[in-house]
């Protein structure tokens, strides 16, 4: 979920935190995976299994709600302690938590599930918003981001449309849509540190970030009437991501008027684009975009399969992008989360296939508790991976709330 455009203050904040690498680091041994993320995944797994491992990482979910409501935490509890403050790791800790509270939202309901959901959603209506923490520090975006995305859908599930929940989620839902709007740059999309240009209205935006939010907003456009969200925002939005598509297959990950691409081990290369491709394609789906064709679909998803050993290697590195490609740690989760909600934009007859063959890459990540997390040292990623993992196996089954 965290991505780091590579800029001098953040390099140095980078550097300062490997140095203090030791000292954050948590003082005991993650759990073992149920099987080890360096060994190749078995070629498929099956519905049932996959119904297996996403009970488990439900109940690991349902487990490790803290008790005022929300997942994670809002401390700091990051490797990245150098340069961010303390407003930073609580919009981290919403967003996470926001994540959370959707894969709930999308399972087969038990009384405890539906408990931790209901607590969840409480939680994320009730907390006060984060805010911006400085002139380059825009982290606040994952918060709506992602709270817009969960809160539009519990608004729009037959179990939350009635009182008190309704007028509830629809407040939260304005005040979340108003942080989108106050921070959608000029060119259409979102971002989380300010461009070069400092400005009140942020100025740098991403793909993928962007990507995040389309298909909740052309939810609310069309079924939330008064939440007022403005279809032009949402035309900016998409066209921001069109732009960014590539030729081959990947997109950019941040528009720039010539796309940076200059050969060699980049981070615009499909190798390193293998998360945003799905995520972007899946948005642009989502919001009608007739050139995202079902063979553009399957072409993105063979190159994530493909090419999956990047994402592999770059799991659990401590420093963002210093991996082949530049890719991140925290790509991994994000790439196959995505492209599983993907899948279910294909004919139905093809679906389980490609769920069969995507399936692997989590299992095999999957710690004997039930969680995952793909980026160290920090209580959201173990939230916002496990939620990943539980809403990727789910994709394709019998489950409660609205389509993906």
């Amino acid at each position: 979920m965290r991505t780091a455009r590579p800029r001098r203050s953040t390099l140095q904040a980078v550097i300062t935190a490997a140095l203090l690498l030791p000292l954050c680091l948590p003082l005991q041994s993650p759990p073992s995976p149920a099987r080890s993320p360096l060994l190749d995944a078995p070629a498929r797994l099956d519905a049932d299994s996959a119904r297996t491992a996403a009970a488990r990482a439900l109940a690991w979910i349902v487990a490790n709600q803290r008790p005022d409501g929300a997942w994670a935490s809002g401390s700091i509890d990051s490797l990245q302690v150098a340069f961010f403050q303390a407003e930073t790791h609580f919009a981290f800790q919403y967003a996470a938590s926001a994540l959370t509270a959707r894969a709930l939202l999308e399972a087969e309901e038990t009384p405890e599930r539906r408990a931790g959901l209901e607590r969840g959603l409480a939680w994320l209506c009730a907390v006060e918003l984060p805010k911006r923490t400085s002139e380059w520090d825009v982290d606040c975006s994952w918060s709506a981001l992602y709270g817009f995305d969960c809160v539009a859908r519990a608004a729009l599930d037959p179990r939350f449309v009635g009182a008190p929940w309704a007028e509830r989620l629809a407040q939260r839902g304005r005040e979340l849509y108003a942080l989108l709007e106050k921070n959608q740059s000029p060119e259409g999309g979102w971002g989380y540190y300010e461009g070069p240009v400092v400005s009140r209205r942020p100025t740098w935006a991403t793909s993928f970030s962007t990507a995040v939010v389309i298909p909740a907003l052309v939810l609310a456009r069309d079924r939330l009437p008064g939440w007022g969200v403005d279809p032009r925002l949402v035309e900016r939005a998409v066209e921001y991501v069109r732009r960014c598509a590539l030729p081959n297959g990947a997109y950019e990950y941040d528009l720039n008027p010539v796309p940076r691409i200059s050969g060699g081990i980049m981070i615009n290369d499909v190798k390193g684009s293998l998360g945003r491709i799905q995520v972007c394609n899946w948005a642009r789906r989502k919001a009608g975009d007739p050139r995202i064709t079902d063979d553009v679909i399957r072409r993105g998803l063979e190159l994530l399969l493909e090419h999956q050993k990047f994402l592999d290697v770059a799991r659990l590195k401590p420093i963002p992008h210093e991996s082949w490609y530049q890719n991140a740690a925290y790509f991994y989760n994000f790439a196959h989360g995505y492209a599983a909600l993907l899948v279910e934009e294909l004919p139905e007859a093809e679906r389980e296939s490609w769920h069969a063959r995507l399936r692997p890459h989590f299992v095999k990540v999957q710690f004997e508790d039930g969680s995952t997390y793909d980026f160290i040292g920090n209580g959201w990623a173990s939230a916002s991976g496990t939620s990943f993992l539980a809403l990727a196996l789910q994709s394709g089954l019998s489950r409660a709330g609205e389509p993906r």
